[in-house]
């Protein structure tokens, strides 16, 4: 990355004792670039400085750049890292051969876990692929599979589109991404898990929701077989806010309260309401609200009336914001995090992973 800058006449004059690589009024070229051991920085051409990177910090955690002082920017070009020739680059793609899903199951499974992503998101599904989707990819009785929908600009959905032949873990769903949409993401999800793979239990998460998969599994396993369940950190009485970024109309919602519903970044459904919610949407008859996690509620709520009762399982171990010790799932989990997470774990150690 490097910046054409100008810079601005100092407004306090002082002696600088140090070679100094910068002319007041005159442009100059600022590189910085990132390596293996940490940061380097030239000007004009010439190497100034290096610094390593803090401890337990990721690259791929960086998300800003900040550029503050008495200086003018005149453009900034960025370019991705690293610049691998042809031949290194496909050396690269073979060492993450691991991280591919296996083929679909022949024969019905346990839990299915749909994550909803965006187009952009490469960085947090490989976190996700390389912490605890792992324990998905060993286990033949649990699948996930990442929800994306197309993006605005055709470079991002051509790159996601080489990502999901790569990998086979994306179900591309064909409509462009918006936040009034992502709820048909979740009926796309109900959709491919009990008419794709047939699966008992159904999932779902964000690209940010770490999930202790075992732990789960064993929640799930809980429950009565044959129960139908709305498993997660659910939401009673809760009321719609009327201003602000989240605000809902009294069009869109002129009741005083949401019905029961289960936050977003983690929850589970049996499958016969999964099957309930494809089949109503088929039908024309399915109510479909912004709010993908109030959607779901809805449609419980409309199973309860037309089909048979539910058993809504309340825990706060499905992390609304953040993580607690513990946890089932934790959200808003950076991709340092996920890896902090996924290390803890590994040592019998299910804690959270605050610093980001």
């Amino acid at each position: 990355m490097w910046f054409l800058n100008r810079v601005a006449r100092q407004r306090n004059r002082g002696s600088i004792d140090w070679p100094y690589p910068f002319v007041e009024d005159e442009l100059f070229v600022l590189t910085l670039s990132t390596g293996l051991e940490g940061y380097h920085v030239q000007v004009d051409g010439k190497h100034v400085t290096s610094f390593p990177y803090r401890v337990g910090y990721n690259l791929e955690d960086a998300a800003i750049l900040s550029v503050n002082g008495d200086v003018d920017i005149q453009s900034i070009v960025a370019g991705s890292l690293p610049m691998a020739h042809p031949s290194n680059a496909e050396r690269n793609l073979d060492l993450l051969t691991e991280l591919k899903a296996p083929p679909l199951p022949e024969e019905p499974i346990e839990l299915f876990i749909g994550i909803l992503s965006a187009g952009s998101h490469f960085t947090e599904r490989m976190a996700v692929r390389r912490s605890w989707m792992s324990s998905v990819r060993n286990s033949s009785s649990t699948m996930a599979r990442f929800f994306v929908a197309l993006n605005g600009r055709k470079k991002v959905n051509e790159d996601l589109k080489k990502e999901a032949d790569f990998f086979g873990d994306i179900v591309i769903v064909p409509f462009a991404d918006s936040y009034d949409l992502v709820v048909l993401k979740t009926v796309a999800i109900c959709e491919y898990a009990t008419r794709v793979v047939s699966a008992k239990y159904i999932m779902k998460c964000d690209d940010d929701t770490f999930v202790r998969l075992d732990s789960v599994m064993a929640d799930v396993k809980k429950i009565p077989y044959g129960k139908s369940f709305y498993l997660g950190n659910i939401n009673y009485y809760h009321r719609p806010l009327r201003e602000g970024k989240w605000a809902v109309s009294f069009e869109e919602w002129p009741r005083d309260a949401y019905p029961p519903y289960a936050n977003g970044p983690g929850y589970i459904v049996s499958s016969d309401i999964a099957n309930f919610v494809v089949s109503e949407m088929e039908k024309g008859r399915l109510n479909l609200f912004k709010m993908e996690d109030v959607s779901m509620g809805m449609w419980v709520g409309q199973f309860v009336d037309t089909v048979k009762p539910v058993d809504y399982i309340h825990s706060l171990r499905f992390c609304q914001f953040g993580c607690v010790d513990d946890y089932l799932t934790a959200h808003y989990q950076s991709p340092g995090q996920m890896a902090c997470l996924w290390d803890k774990l590994a040592q019998g150690r299910p804690q959270c992973c605050n610093a980001r």
